[in-house]
């Protein structure tokens, strides 16, 4: 099995297009108005934007959520939770072993709350301060 499609919650669906085009740098793949169904390809996975569906927490993966924030508030988008740090993976179960995953979270144009995700390679650790006799 495999993921194909995530549904997020949208109100209007000329500002979600907008709005995420601007987010994942691709234009919609197809828009139905009737019924107000909105398609976005996310590498072999549809992100559906539909009109009175309930809201979903995406999380998408970028290059450098510390870099990516300043961007998106550049463009006035509302950041929800600031960039962090949130888990060392020292293994690949949940992400590539010997990296730091970062979040941030944001607001998009629909009132959703969207999480970008940044698997970074660790900060070199603070040099240690000898003491003086």
């Amino acid at each position: 099995m495999r993921l194909i499609q995530v549904a997020q919650g949208a109100t209007d669906l000329q500002r979600a297009a907008a709005f995420y085009s601007r987010l994942l740098g691709t234009e919609p793949t197809a828009f139905f108005d009737p019924p107000g169904l909105l398609f976005f390809d996310l590498d072999g996975v549809r992100l559906l934007l539909e009109r009175g569906a309930p809201s979903s927490l995406l999380y998408l993966e970028v290059p450098d959520v510390r870099a990516a924030v300043g961007t998106l508030q550049g463009r006035g988008v509302e950041v929800v939770a600031a960039p962090h740090m949130i888990f060392r993976h020292s293994d690949d179960r949940l992400g590539p072993a010997g990296t730091d995953e970062w979040m941030v979270f944001i607001r998009d144009s629909e009132g959703n709350t969207v999480g970008l995700v940044s698997h970074l390679p660790p900060a070199p650790e603070p040099p240690s301060r000898s003491e003086a006799p």
